[in-house]
């Protein structure tokens, strides 16, 4: 496979997957709004730019960040090369690029969600209409994740799909346990009170994890099964765990396809191998926002060996 396919095809999953995660998050921003804002603390959308790592860039344009300004600029914004449109917009540029190795279903969930957002006024969407558009988000994802699960072959095309999912998905999970746990919680608030509880119940129905969770551990939410339900378990489709099994069992593929294994492989490996020697008692002891500090330095660290090794 050349190359500058390997590479759409690694970004149309990561940009896909990167609108999902603002679409989950911005949906969780407006059930922690609906609540007093005594109760909330003045934090809440801070916290979704700092989510999404985009807050310099948000600063740098706005000046406070509102309901209306962070939504319009995660969410419409075609300046802001991280916002829904514009992840959107480039994955289907991306898949433009390589139309013939996408199936026809792919495709058309591509274009589809492309016009969709052409016919979208963003200047006149109230909260209910932005809703909707949060939740046809999530569904454009969702879409295009199982076609690809149902049509395509399982080649190179499929591995390098699934690469870049993962990686953006380990990414994303980790900042947003990061945010919570480093910035949600008001001062004032107590750590296990009411809204800790349904901040973090929120945590958890932002990854679709809430009916996991009860399932896993048949218990009220706690944040350190919380974490550990997202960090350790590979049970869990978003968790990093799981997102390193993916990512290790393709890059063992392609070094099998290719004959050849590389950094990618072996930096994956070792970051396998250390969420599955880890327990989570030790990760809040030596600390969580450390771990998640050094988890996102390492993933990106093997984002940047795959492109090296296979995408440039």
């Amino acid at each position: 496979m050349l190359s500058r396919t390997a590479d759409s095809l690694f970004w149309t999953a990561r940009y896909l997957e990167r609108a999902d995660f603002l679409a989950r998050i911005l949906d969780s921003a407006l059930r922690l709004s609906s609540m007093p804002a005594a109760k909330v603390g003045p934090n809440t959308w801070e916290s979704v730019l700092a989510s999404a790592g985009v807050a310099d860039a948000f600063y740098a344009k706005r000046q406070t960040a509102t309901e209306r300004t962070v939504r319009d600029f995660l969410a419409f914004d075609p300046d802001n090369p991280s916002s829904i449109y514009s992840c959107l917009a480039t994955a289907r540029a991306n898949g433009r690029a390589v139309r013939t190795a996408l199936t026809h279903e792919m495709w058309e969930c591509l274009n589809d969600a492309w016009h969709g957002l052409q016919n979208l006024d963003a200047g006149r969407t109230g909260r209910d209409a932005f809703t909707h558009f949060l939740e046809w988000v999530e569904q454009v994802t969702l879409v295009f994740d199982g076609s690809a699960r149902r049509t395509m072959l399982r080649n190179d095309a499929y591995w390098f799909l699934r690469l870049g999912g993962a990686s953006e998905r380990a990414d994303n999970t980790a900042r947003i346990l990061d945010v919570k746990y480093h910035l949600l919680l008001p001062e004032r608030e107590q750590v296990g009170g009411g809204l800790d509880h349904f901040q973090w119940t929120t945590i958890l129905r932002e990854v679709s994890a809430l009916t996991a969770y009860h399932w896993v551990y048949r218990d009220r939410v706690k944040p350190w099964l919380v974490a550990d339900l997202l960090i350790l378990n590979p049970q869990m489709p978003r968790s990093l765990a799981s997102c390193y099994e993916v990512t290790t069992n393709y890059l063992d593929l392609l070094a099998e396809a290719y004959g050849s294994t590389g950094q990618s492989q072996r930096r994956a490996h070792r970051i396998r191998a250390q969420l599955a020697s880890a327990r989570i008692n030790d990760i809040f002891q030596s600390g969580l926002h450390e771990f998640i500090t050094g988890f996102l330095t390492d993933n990106a660290g093997v984002a940047a060996a795959i492109a090296e090794q296979y995408l440039v």
